[in-house]
């Protein structure tokens, strides 16, 4: 069965790997991604490791198990995260095999360093504000936000729900400030389940995913911040990983994706 990735996993190899000489480094010294297919007793085992958005946390988990079912042997390994946190460590020489970012920029940083090519769109993505179920603060758009009084939570600029944010904001004309930024969505997302916040801007997928713990409002500008998601098999990755891209590319995949509030590319 997949299993989530812990995020001391991604540091401990890298660590072993520098140990480990300069064997395993590209130009620049820069570690490259371990190898997918390890040795296990009584046969060969295959465990491929995906990094993802963590708005892909529930589609990605489901479209992992099916890929595992179709192919005895092997395990799906994921990082959920920030995308540009996710970008970084790949650079620095994690070991992953597939990478899935919530924006082209994130991909962008992985695709310079010649570490993936040929990056495919799978997904969009659109923001909600989300609020909490019995929305204390009376929002019902997005100039509430601007309100002093309304605590907002948002996505750090750096990572694409964040930069989403900020060009949504941009086209409403709206200056807000937040009494927090989170590192990802879903860290955004719990500022408003436990009540912490009035309202945050979130993708509607993660509103959808919530169980209904909390309320999700369309606005307008959201159309000018459409975020697309682009996949790509790591360069020195094993067969399974472009095998994965596929299934996420299928009508398989598709289906798993628009089910959960994703848009089509």
């Amino acid at each position: 069965m997949f299993r989530r990735l812990p995020r001391w996993t991604v540091t401990v190899p890298l660590a072993l790997t520098l140990a480990a000489g300069l064997s395993g480094c590209g130009a620049g010294g820069q570690a490259a991604p371990a190898p997918a297919t390890s040795s296990a007793a009584g046969g060969q085992a295959t465990t491929l490791t995906v990094f993802a958005a963590a708005s892909l946390t529930g589609t990605f988990g489901e479209l992992g198990k099916v890929f595992e079912a179709a192919h005895p042997g092997t395990e799906v390994r994921f990082n959920f995260g920030s995308s540009a946190t996710l970008a970084q460590q790949i650079v620095q020489g994690a070991p992953a095999d597939v990478f899935a970012a919530a924006s082209p920029a994130t991909m962008k940083t992985v695709t310079d360093a010649s570490l993936a090519a040929g990056p495919a769109t799978f997904a969009r993505n659109k923001l909600q504000i989300a609020v909490p179920a019995d929305n204390p603060a009376k929002v019902d758009g997005l100039a509430d936000l601007a309100d002093a009084k309304v605590k907002v939570a948002l996505c750090a600029a750096q990572v694409p729900c964040g930069a989403a944010a900020v060009k949504a904001l941009d086209a409403a004309g709206l200056k807000v400030t937040p009494v927090t930024l989170e590192q990802d969505v879903k860290a955004t997302l719990t500022k408003v389940s436990l009540g912490e916040v009035d309202a945050a801007l979130v993708y509607r997928t993660d509103v959808l995913a919530s169980g209904g713990k909390v309320k999700g409002i369309d606005f307008p500008e959201a159309d000018k911040a459409i975020n697309d998601y682009p996949i790509a098999a790591l360069s020195k990755a094993a067969d399974p990983a472009g095998q994965f891209v596929e299934l996420v590319l299928s009508q398989q995949g598709k289906d798993v994706l628009t089910k959960a509030g994703f848009e089509a590319p």
